[in-house]
């Protein structure tokens, strides 16, 4: 399945480029296929050309999200309370 190639990228984010490198198609197809994925729930859309797999996104921890979550809006900041939280 084209899924468990998606899982073999090493990045914690990727674009379409990386996932028509990984599934062997072209960039055109690879948007296709990211926002099919997205609406199916397999991906999550950071921002328009990053995505993060959902298993991968609920496996990672607090740092991590912070870091794509500041990926999506720039510039951005943690509040006192985020950052006392993830202490």
């Amino acid at each position: 399945m084209k899924i468990l190639r998606l899982k073999n990228i090493s990045k914690l984010y990727f674009g379409y480029q990386d996932i028509a490198k990984a599934l062997g198609i072209s960039a055109g197809s690879a948007k296709v296929t990211a926002s099919r994925y997205a609406k199916q729930g397999i991906l999550l859309r950071v921002k328009r050309n990053v995505y993060v797999l959902r298993d991968v996104w609920n496996a990672t921890g607090r740092e991590e999200k912070f870091v794509l979550v500041n990926l999506g809006q720039v510039p951005s900041y943690i509040s006192l309370m985020s950052a006392l939280k993830s202490l």
